[in-house]
């Protein structure tokens, strides 16, 4: 399995021989710590605890006082995920207000909690000795937390961590569940990682993925059945690692945009492998970086792919039906001689024309639903449709989570719809470029397949603008996150005969 260099450390807990060279069995707890890289978004690093001070976590509610704010806010971004909201959402609206470290601990906190909630819950179930189901949620939570901050932030001392937990478990129920929380968070500081407490990887190589692995049983199955055992392990450790945060420039060139960063103090390194992108050092500012280079946007070099596969040409008519936020739009926008950015959200349309006035590039920007297009005809039609996300749960590990397996037939329907509606606005000669963040064949091939089927007037035309890594034979872009370290992406495009 070749690993193409996206710049993240796995370390032993993740791998079953992980790079500090060791198997995870064999590797205690705190020389793991040695080399341990937690799991926040954005390449944060770790943060220093909040401040023991008074803080009043929501207006009105005077009782959680004695807390830092950065645990707080992930214990309250943590109920909010847990509700449904998405946690990208829930961080932002709860760390608005924060100081910059106090929101890179809530960050951390709450995203480590998130990705490897699988883990840890059957950790502390093997220390309550009861059904996790059967404790107040809140408590559940607390529990999470603190199990995350003594397992893998090497910032918090496992004594802070448990004293918090405690204080804030007496603050939510009362004595009682300070006690339990006290005897089982020192039970799980005691045991460790605990891989005995998990099935046998050889044995039980599915339910071991998705225990220690942290991801929902269907899903793993699901991949086991497409991909080789040891793939399925690299996606899934993947899935667990801390995505990078990557600026592709659209005026500059990548050596001139790691220039301007370095004379602003921002570190970072040119991703290569046919992309346009630069990986910024881990802590860096997304806000600074693009303070520093205004026209450059940020996105993963999976999505960066899609746009350099489109291939559009200069001087043509765009329109993408589903732009938010923006990305490709304006990564094409620089060859398009027009080019429309239509969403059906309105608060997502304000992204895309927010990121059109930093960069300066000029997109017409109409709020409209892709199954009903609000324009007749264009050159090149975009179409990066709703799915499951499945290539992006490093990035976004809630989601994980919240997907269901009847989510894919249903967004298989709904795909289907949307490159209907897209193709009959493609004129003879025009392109269609339909793509998704998802792994499932439901969702990519078997979309494209279905479409050509009804609509023979249509074939896939490959091009060179990638690298062939990431053309399958049919000419169709496939990027897989276990072979690359990037999100998943898929896209084809379809040419309709002239």
């Amino acid at each position: 399995m070749r690993h193409y260099g996206a710049g993240r450390r796995r370390c032993a807990h993740e791998h079953r021989a992980g790079r500090c060279g060791r198997s995870r069995a064999h590797v205690s707890r705190d020389e793991a710590r040695g080399c341990r890289w937690s799991f926040g978004v954005f390449g944060r690093p770790h943060a220093l605890p909040g401040d023991r001070r008074s803080v009043v976590a929501h207006e009105g509610d005077a009782r959680l006082t004695s807390l830092g704010p950065g645990r707080l806010a992930a214990f309250r971004i943590r109920e909010l995920v847990e509700r449904g909201r998405r946690l990208d959402v829930a961080l932002a609206e709860e760390v608005a207000d924060l100081e910059s470290r106090d929101r890179a601990f809530a960050h951390e906190l709450s995203y480590g909690v998130t990705r490897l909630r699988g883990r840890i819950d059957r950790l502390l179930a093997s220390c309550v000795h009861r059904s996790l189901e059967s404790l107040d949620a809140k408590v559940l939570e607390v529990l999470r937390l603190g199990a995350y901050q003594i397992l893998y932030m090497g910032s918090v001392p496992t004594y802070a961590a448990v004293s918090e937990s405690v204080d804030h478990a007496g603050e939510l129920a009362g004595k009682g569940a300070s006690g339990l929380v006290n005897a089982v968070l020192r039970c799980v500081a005691d045991a460790g990682e605990g891989t005995d407490l998990f099935p046998d990887r050889g044995s039980a190589l599915a339910d071991y993925l998705a225990a220690w692995g942290s991801h929902p049983r269907w899903l793993i199955d699901r991949w086991l059945a497409r991909w080789p055992a040891d793939e399925v392990e690299a996606l899934v450790a993947a899935n667990n690692a801390r995505p990078g945060l990557y600026l592709v420039p659209l005026e500059n060139s990548v050596s001139e945009a790691l220039a301007h960063l370095a004379e602003v103090g921002i570190g970072g390194r040119e991703v290569g492998l046919g992309t346009d992108c630069v990986e910024l050092e881990p802590g860096s500012s997304p806000v600074a970086a693009l303070r520093a280079l205004p026209q450059s946007i940020i996105q993963d070099p999976a999505a960066h792919l899609v746009s350099k596969y489109a291939d559009v040409p200069a001087g043509t008519k765009v329109a993408d039906l589903c732009a938010a936020p923006g990305g490709k739009a304006l990564a094409v926008a620089g060859r398009a001689s027009f080019t429309i950015a239509a969403d059906r959200s309105e608060s997502r349309m304000r992204m895309i024309q927010e990121n059109m006035d930093r960069t300066g590039r000029r997109l017409a920007c109409v709020v409209a639903d892709a199954r009903r297009p609000p324009i007749t005809g264009a050159d090149v039609v975009l179409l990066d449709v709703p799915c499951t996300g499945t290539g992006t749960f490093a990035r976004h590990p809630d989601a994980r989570w919240r997907l269901r397996p009847s989510a894919l037939p249903e967004l298989a329907g709904l795909q289907e719809e949307l490159l209907t509606a897209a193709g009959r606005i493609v004129p003879p000669g025009g392109l269609l470029v339909y793509s998704t963040c998802a792994l499932e064949p439901e969702e990519n091939e078997e979309r494209i397949d279905a479409f050509l089927a009804q609509n023979d007037e249509f074939h896939v035309e490959a091009t060179g603008a990638v690298q062939a890594r990431f053309v399958d034979d049919r000419g169709m872009l496939v990027v897989n996150p276990q072979e690359t370290g990037f999100d998943g992406a898929f896209a084809a495009r379809l040419r309709r005969n002239a």
